[in-house]
């Protein structure tokens, strides 16, 4: 048989009798019995027939029939099912149908909305751009606007200017006429005004004499008031009672009290050669025990206590069988010592002679000096001893002497301690610092005068010292290589009128911009007292000075200290740009004068363009700017400024400038070398101011050794100034006869290269074991005279740019692996310094900076969890800094602060005592501060509160340190917007500054500027002015009590010593300087001390003088005045009559010292309501004005309405 789809061919559709949809055939398997066998019919003949026979064969077909209604019913459930499946799908299509529709609906709806948008998308743009050119018209008009009123403001601010000097040439043309007894009518004599007062500014003459100004009291500045026309042997004839530098100055008026100090003749050398401290030690042979002692075991603390506080020390010793081979290296050693030693026995060697001479006779008050005289029973001191130590004694108030006839070590010992207190009171001023501070501890933030000036503002000294001595290296030159046609462009600007944009000085490598800009600063700060000058010179790259978060911050501060409002300054870099402007803006609406901004190198800042945005925008009406720049590194967008191009030297300023250098050395050229070196010096390159000045250094040593044809014909192969540094070079190593030395000054060279900053004396002396002091002096000497080497705060620095490539081009040919080897030196000698816990500016400085140079991240990182480290450079301001050493590390803020605070955890742990307690608190306080930078001000509080808890606890509640933490926690919650919270704390720092400095210190006024500061937050604007006023108050009072702080420092010297001055003999001379030393304290408003010193002046001259010589009398009334201030009248009238009594039997009727006595004991009877005692002195008064200025001049008028005056009141 076969299957079922043997019915049907594959593929064929069967009809449906049922009405059914039609179908495929398919192939179904039917299984069938296999027939059986017929038998052989009986009936038939023949051949078999092969078949069935008709009952098989109907068997089969009843088999099929039931198969196919097995199957005809399998095919109708399957075809039910697939009925049912397609209407299924076909319900399907209709809903998808459907769907769809709707999506189509959806879709145009979709698209017509779209249009629209697109519509308004496109008129919004429009909009917009044509608000933007109304913004761009506006803006245009408003900066329009904006300059006409710069130019009108600066015009009348120049008219008024004129006007103020125009009187004061007046009132100096009256005063000369005063002064020549011509009669001249005074408006300041008049006595109407009831409230006038005895303060007037110096150079000026103003009497009053009215009823109403009787009741006034005097004050001491109201007797300092000195005619500029008096000189010399004048005072005495003039109504002054102060003589000295000091006569002039009132106790309101502290510019001028500092104005005044700086001006008199140089009481005070800089006691300090660039931040280093230089004892000089010179000795005889019986006395070497004593220097070797005091050199292995006392200089060594004594270098450690000047690294605490920020200095170095450098002892300076020849030994005595090398002393002749450093003549001119002793002097310069002396010339920049800060402290000399003598140690001596019996006699003095003639080697020392010149040594002493040169230490102790020239210039005597320049530096303090010490004599250690071992003594020795039954062996006399030699004459020459004998007379120096009694000229010492007798002349010198800065020596002092020790005699010892101990061991050694008790004499070395006793130098120490002689040395420490020098340096301490002396040199450094801290003594008295250390005292006051001694009532709440050792404990206090060594950054407090910086905050107390700039409230949270952190400030690096040294980075200032390093710009002071910037501009004192740049203006050092005494040629002033045809500067003269500059002088009047830059004089130009400074008066033109505004918006003036900057001024461009460009030029070459070493074409004297930074020499043009610091003598131009010179000039500015003779002639124009009232310009205010903020200047910035710029390093070699990658130095601190050419950081510009640096840069803008110490600009902002500088600008800052200009303001009697203090406000805290972001330490966040980019915000310098932002807060800079607004500074500038807003104290040149203050300052009565010019702003002058002068930045020289301007393109060696990191990334200028960027970092130096406002110097594109408009300046403030009084500012001006100049910058410098090199020629070839301009940036592109400031050419377009006004420049002033510095031209190579004329032939006639190179011969003038090497015929100087020259003849300051006493070397004549012959006519044969002038004309050589004309020849030579004819391109840019050979005209160079720098290339000039290096060929005449060469020249002049060179001559020296007998050798300047041969030197000359060197020089004169080299075609720029980098041949010439490398000329330089080889001349220097040719002078130094051992090699080993010559590998020394290879070494020193590439190890200050280098370096961040630069390389100490003291540090090179370490790095360097086999180097001794005598080589080194004698390796600085020889390269700071050729210009290579120059000193920046305590540093070995490159005097110029191209000295630091020439050594670079040198010495360090290896490339990396040599400056590899170098670093890793001072790498090991910082580590060894972090080990033994000595943490100084220094190796934050450095350490840090080499890791990052040589790619160590790893030990990076573990020298920034240093937490002494990371506080050191963010106590002195270097945020910036230290934050792009983590981002260089790989750590962001968040793990920055983990790990911080981590590692404090683990050294407060391993910490004991009162005092790991409060450096502890101080850690603390730091990292609080430096999270609150960060801008992490919930992690932030928890520090700074650790820190308010250990405070509390070591120290006391209510210690200054604790108003400390509650001010920066407040701080912290003042940026949280928790007002409540930082209110409380701040009224809490108040109340323990004023219960511990009292109500009128700059901390009260920080607390006070905090809390306005909080108010205006809460728009409670009438209690923050009333604070603010309050503050305002407190800093201006401070700030006429004691001036700048350079100023009050100085001062501090002067009386100190002034004081030094008085313990010698008894003479007129020690007189004066303690009444001018009395003066000094009263200027402090120190009147006890005033009063102490003004005693010792008075009885002193009655001893030395007599009781009745005029100089009594001037002490009298000093006293009397002072009294007078004190409301101690009955002591005042008392002195004053005594006075008035000697002046009238000593002076002439019509004295002017008469009459300052006459004038100031009738104010004090008005006051007393002694009407009958002031009249006589009244009608004495009158008298002596006709007597001085004859019957008509109009102050007898004055003299006659005030004794009328009285005559009414004794009605």
């Amino acid at each position: 048989m076969g299957t079922a789809s043997s019915l049907v061919n594959p593929g064929e559709v069967i009809e449906d009798t049922y009405g059914g949809g039609g179908g495929e055939a398919c192939e179904i398997p039917v299984e069938v019995k296999p027939k059986a066998r017929l038998l052989r019919s009986s009936f038939r003949r023949g051949p078999r027939v092969i078949g069935a026979s008709f009952k098989s064969t109907a068997s089969v077909d009843l088999e099929y029939a039931a198969e196919y209604e097995r199957l005809k019913k399998e095919y109708e459930i399957f075809r039910v099912s697939k009925n049912n499946e397609i209407a299924s799908m076909q319900k399907k299509e209709a809903k998808l149908d459907k769907e769809n529709k709707r999506l189509r609906a959806e879709l145009q709806a979709l698209q017509k909305t779209y249009q629209k948008i697109l519509r308004e998308k496109e008129s919004a743009v429009e909009a917009k751009y044509q608000a933007m050119e109304r913004a761009a018209s506006f803006e245009h008009d408003r900066d329009k606007v904006k300059r006409q009123f710069k130019i009108f403001r600066e015009t009348k601010e120049k008219e008024i200017q004129d006007l103020l000097r125009a009187k004061r040439e007046l009132e100096s043309r009256f005063q000369r006429l005063q002064a020549q007894g011509i009669p001249v009518l005074d408006p300041g004599e008049s006595d109407s005004d009831d409230n006038c007062t005895d303060v007037t500014v110096p150079g000026t003459q103003c009497e009053y004499w009215t009823g109403g100004a009787l009741r006034s009291e005097p004050s001491m500045g109201s007797m300092m008031q000195l005619q500029q026309s008096f000189k010399g042997p004048e005072f005495a004839q003039s109504s002054i009672d102060v003589e000295g530098p000091f006569a002039n100055v009132n106790r309101d008026d502290w510019d001028t009290a500092v104005a005044s100090l700086l001006q008199v003749t140089p009481l005070f050398s800089p006691s300090l050669w660039s931040n280093t401290i230089r004892c000089y030690l010179m000795n005889t042979c019986e006395t070497q025990s004593e220097v070797d002692i005091f050199l292995q075991n006392y200089s060594p603390k004594l270098q450690i206590m000047c690294e605490a506080m920020g200095y170095f020390f450098q002892t300076v010793h020849f030994p005595l069988e090398d002393i002749n081979h450093y003549e001119s290296v002793r002097k310069w050693e002396i010339e920049k010592s800060s402290l000399v030693i003598l140690f001596i026995n019996v006699l003095l060697p003639s080697c020392l002679v010149e040594d002493y001479r040169e230490a102790f006779f020239k210039n005597i008050e320049a530096k303090p000096r010490l004599i250690y005289h071992r003594m020795k029973d039954g062996e006399p001191s030699s004459d020459l001893v004998q007379q120096l130590l009694e000229w010492d004694m007798n002349k010198t108030n800065k020596t002092k002497i020790i005699d010892h006839d101990g061991e050694p070590e008790e004499g070395a010992f006793k130098t120490y301690s002689h040395v420490e207190k020098i340096i301490k009171q002396d040199l450094l001023g801290c003594e008295s610092t250390n005292l006051e501070t001694q009532e709440f501890g050792s404990d206090e933030d060594p950054a407090g005068p910086e905050e107390e000036d700039f409230g949270d503002v952190l400030w690096d000294v040294h980075n200032e010292q390093e710009q002071v001595e910037a501009f004192q290296q740049a203006s050092t030159s005494t040629c002033e290589l045809g500067f003269e046609k500059y002088y009047g462009r830059l004089n130009d600007l400074a008066a033109a009128p505004a918006p003036s944009p900057p001024l461009l000085v460009s030029g070459g490598p070493g074409s004297g911009k930074s020499l043009l800009l610091s003598k131009w600063i010179q000039l500015q700060q003779k002639h124009s007292p009232n310009t205010l000058i903020l200047y910035h010179f710029v390093g070699r790259p990658k130095s601190i000075s050419s950081e510009p978060a640096l840069v803008m911050k110490r600009l902002t501060l500088k600008l800052m200290q200009h303001s009697w409002s203090v406000s805290a300054l972001s330490l966040d870099p980019a915000k310098f740009l932002e807060e800079f402007p607004h500074w500038l803006e807003k104290l040149s609406a203050r300052h009565h004068g010019n702003i002058l901004i002068i930045i020289d190198s301007v393109d060696q800042i990191q990334q200028a363009e960027k970092h130096l945005k406002w110097l594109i925008d408009p300046l403030p009406v009084n500012v001006r700017v100049v910058v410098s720049v090199n020629v070839e590194t301009c940036p592109q967008a400031w050419r377009l400024w006004p420049t002033l191009h510095l031209d190579p030297l004329s032939p006639k300023d190179v011969k003038s400038l090497i015929n100087a250098e020259c003849s300051c050395s006493n070397i004549k050229l012959t006519k044969q070398q002038e004309r050589k070196l004309e020849k030579h010096c004819r391109s840019a390159a050979t005209c160079n101011a720098l290339y000039v000045t290096l060929l005449a250094k060469i020249i002049i040593s060179g001559g020296a050794t007998g050798s300047t044809d041969e030197v000359l014909q060197q020089c004169l192969q080299c075609q720029d100034t980098m041949s010439l540094y490398k000329l330089v070079l080889r001349f220097v190593l040719k002078t130094i006869p051992s090699h080993e030395n010559k590998d020394f000054m290879k070494e020193i060279l590439c190890l200050i290269s280098i370096s961040h900053n630069g390389v100490s004396e003291s540090e090179l002396l370490e790095l360097v074991p086999e180097l001794s002091c005598p080589i080194l002096a004698s390796l600085v000497h020889s390269l700071h005279k050729m210009s290579v080497l120059s000193y920046g705060c305590g540093l070995l620095k490159f005097q110029h740019l191209q000295a630091w490539e020439a050594v670079s081009l040198e010495y360090m040919q290896e490339g990396e692996t040599i400056i590899y080897g170098y670093r890793k030196s001072l790498i090991q000698y910082f580590t060894k310094q972090l080990n033994q816990e000595r943490v100084t500016w220094r190796s934050a400085d450095e350490l840090p900076w080499l890791f990052q140079q040589l790619g160590e991240k790893q030990k990076l990182h573990e020298c920034l969890l240093n937490l002494f480290v990371s506080q050191n450079l963010y106590k002195r301001g270097h945020f910036a800094e230290l934050l792009s050493y983590w981002q260089f590390v790989g750590k962001d803020k968040t793990s920055m602060a983990a790990e911080y605070f981590d590692s404090l955890k683990q050294y407060e742990k391993s910490c004991e005592g009162k005092e790991s307690m409060t450096s502890i608190a101080d850690l603390y306080e730091t990292l609080g501060r430096f999270l609150k930078d960060l801008g992490l001000l919930s992690q932030a509080v928890v520090p700074l509160q650790r820190s308010l808890e250990i405070r509390e606890t070591a120290l006391d509640p209510d210690h200054p340190s604790v108003a400390q933490s509650l001010h920066q926690l407040a701080g912290v919650y003042v940026q949280s917007k928790k007002f409540g919270n930082a209110e409380q704390l701040y009224k809490q720092a108040l109340e323990i500054n004023e219960n511990a400095y009292g109500a009128e210190h700059p901390r009260v006024a920080r607390e006070l500027d905090a809390l306005a500061m909080l108010y205006q937050k809460q728009n409670k604007y009438e209690q923050a002015e009333q604070l603010r006023k309050r503050s305002l108050k407190i800093r201006q009072r401070v700030a006429r009590r004691k001036g700048s702080m350079y100023g009050f420092a100085l001062l501090k010297q002067r009386a100190q010593q002034l004081e030094e001055l008085t313990l010698g003999k008894d003479t007129p001379d020690s007189a004066r300087t303690l009444n001018e030393l009395g003066v000094l304290y009263y200027l402090q408003n120190n009147l006890e001390t005033a009063e102490m010193f003004l005693k010792r002046s008075l009885e002193m001259r009655e001893r030395v003088l007599g009781p009745d010589h005029t100089d009594c009398a001037q002490s009298l009334n000093n006293l009397a005045a002072l009294y007078n201030d004190e409301k101690h009248y009955d002591k005042a009238e008392e002195l004053y009559e005594k006075a008035l009594d000697i002046r009238r039997r000593v002076l002439a009727p019509d004295h002017p010292s008469l009459a300052y006595t006459v004038k100031h004991l009738t104010v004090l009877y008005k006051r007393r309501g002694k009407l009958d005692k002031a009249a006589p002195l009244y009608e004495l008064a009158v008298e002596i004005r006709q007597k001085s200025f004859g019957p008509k001049h109009p102050s007898v008028a004055t003299a006659l309405v005030n004794l009328a005056v009285l005559y009414c009141q004794m009605l």
